[in-house]
């Protein structure tokens, strides 16, 4: 039996009224398949570097939030972000503003 999914679009728009909660700016910058659409989240510390996260299974097999890239500048995350956009056609992207580097994805 698989694991039950929220569908794509209903995840986004809770997350990013969560970022919004905390202050932090999100806004959808790609528009993906709103029921299984792969998510990636692009967290922008204001201070020229950037980090993108995606998601995997890990160790136990659930699915997280992992990043895909380090703390880089907006040029090595936007190569990041092209790679996986040319391997699925269908996902969503979130940018985030958040001073902090706080993703706020460890609650999903």
């Amino acid at each position: 039996m698989s694991e039950a999914r929220v569908k794509s679009a209903l995840w986004v728009a809770a997350y990013v009224r969560r970022c919004h909660g905390a202050n932090c700016p999100a806004f959808v910058t790609r528009k993906g398949d709103p029921d299984a659409g792969d998510i990636l989240v692009a967290i922008d510390r204001l201070d020229g570097t950037q980090r993108l996260y995606g998601r995997e299974r890990n160790a136990a097999g659930a699915l997280v939030f992992a990043p895909l890239t380090g703390w880089a500048d907006a040029l090595t995350v936007q190569a990041a972000i092209d790679k996986q956009v040319k391997f699925d056609t269908d996902l969503w992207l979130i940018a985030v503003e958040s001073r902090t580097g706080e993703a706020f994805l460890d609650e999903y």
